[in-house]
């Protein structure tokens, strides 16, 4: 899958979840979405992006990619 793909996708699970009020609970609803439903190609990918700057991502998928980052260690 293309790049600008996840972008778009991982962009459209930010934009559910921004109407949440509570940022942590919003951060763990974009993390918790991509960890169960991404496949782990889908995933690597995405985080390789944002670890190279991750250009027009989401800042709560940034967000949320960085705690899926700090969960896999």
């Amino acid at each position: 899958m293309e790049t600008e793909n996840l972008v778009r996708m991982a962009n459209s699970i930010a934009a559910f979840f921004n109407a949440d009020p509570d940022r942590e609970a919003a951060v763990a609803g974009v993390a918790n979405h991509i960890k169960r439903f991404w496949e782990p190609r889908m995933k690597v990918a995405i985080l390789a992006y944002d670890a190279k700057g991750g250009e027009g991502l989401d800042d709560l998928v940034r967000k949320a990619l960085a705690q899926l980052g700090r969960e896999a260690k």
